[in-house]
């Protein structure tokens, strides 16, 4: 006999937590994000992000299957500034490439969404979320369904009088997905941690850790200004740009101090350049306060991640930023956030209950 949905759903009697289980799936979640925001990265660096200009959570999961449906979307496509002031003449099959990534990164957010649902589904009908963290599995649900929103909302921002999206709509985009990408981790080892020791206590946020991840927040938003700008392409030198180490006119005297640092390409590299070394003396106390808390892992991912990511941003200047360096660059900015944020675990564990 078929079972209703009702039935189906009928919790157990009595809770079942299951925080290993949990652990696992959000990890899972986790890095189906990391994988969002790569191809993000390379949606924005290939000038893909406009090439759907509409949004339709349910339909929109299906891409054009006829050559009418692909010649619709094509001319939707043609009426945008992007296309009449960049890309006029643009052929069908050039069109289908750029629809290709933005399609993709629509789908793994559709994708991570359903599973998230899922998993929060599941475990409450199976009265499997530990006590203490129902609410937090809303709350990333909730970020999830902000994150679409904030997509779209960015994506507008280049469909009527700009030839690309809002480079601070970015930022915000790029940093509330690595803000989910944080919570699922911090929320997994707090599970992983309670499955190991049901007497164990969530972590606890300490300032130090605060204060290193601001610093890295605001590091990876100049790092959106900068793609956003295409402030990368205005010097290819390093570490002076050009002859100087911030050259003649640089500074936009016509311009607010605050619009200098947000709008002006020139003076973004500059800060985003210098920015990073404060950026890594902020992440290496952490990796340095990590391991004398005994999470010597967590510290060699830290320093193994700045080192990188520094490196590649260098190189990323000095290649006129190439396609797949650049990519490997913004990559890393989130492998770092995860290992900034695993550190940032391990020094505010707290000791268990007895």
């Amino acid at each position: 006999m078929a079972l209703s949905s009702s039935t189906m759903l009928r919790q157990p009697a009595t809770p079942r937590p299951a925080p290993r289980a949990l652990s696992r799936w959000l990890f899972l979640v986790a890095a189906m994000v990391f994988a969002m925001v790569v191809v993000g990265g390379i949606t924005r660096l290939t000038e893909s992000g406009l090439s759907i200009v509409e949004w339709k959570p349910v339909s929109g999961t299906l891409p054009p299957l006829t050559h009418a449906d692909w010649q619709a979307a094509f001319d939707a496509y043609r009426r945008t500034p992007q296309y009449l002031l960049v890309n006029r003449g643009m052929t069908l099959a050039d069109f289908q490439q750029i629809f290709f990534w933005e399609y993709v990164h629509r789908l793994l957010g559709r994708l991570i969404g359903t599973v998230m649902g899922a998993v929060v589904l599941v475990a409450w009908a199976r009265r499997a979320i530990p006590p203490g963290y129902g609410w937090r599995m809303v709350a990333i649900l909730a970020l999830g369904g902000l994150q679409g929103a904030i997509g779209w909302w960015m994506v507008k921002s280049g469909l009527q009088d700009r030839t690309e999206v809002s480079h601070v709509r970015l930022a915000v985009h790029l940093v509330n997905a690595l803000l989910i990408y944080g919570v699922l981790i911090w929320t997994a080892l707090d599970l992983a941690r309670l499955a190991r020791d049901p007497g164990s206590r969530p972590a606890r946020l300490t300032g130090l850790a605060a204060v290193a991840l601001a610093v890295l927040a605001y590091q990876i938003t100049l790092g959106a200004f900068t793609a956003g700008l295409r402030a990368g392409y205005a010097f290819s030198s390093w570490p002076k740009m050009g002859d100087d180490w911030f050259p003649a006119g640089g500074w936009n005297t016509g311009l607010s101090t605050l619009a200098n640092l947000v709008d002006n390409p020139i003076a973004v590299q500059f800060v985003h350049r210098w920015w990073a070394w404060v950026t890594a003396a902020a992440v290496l106390t952490v990796a340095a306060a990590a391991r004398r808390r005994g999470a010597g892992p967590a510290a060699v991912a830290i320093a193994a991640a700045v080192t990188a990511q520094i490196l590649l941003g260098i190189a990323t200047l000095l290649s006129g930023v190439a396609l797949p360096i650049a990519v490997a660059h913004q990559a890393t900015a989130t492998l770092l956030a995860g290992a900034v944020v695993w550190g940032a675990h391990a020094i505010g564990r707290a000791p268990a209950r007895p």
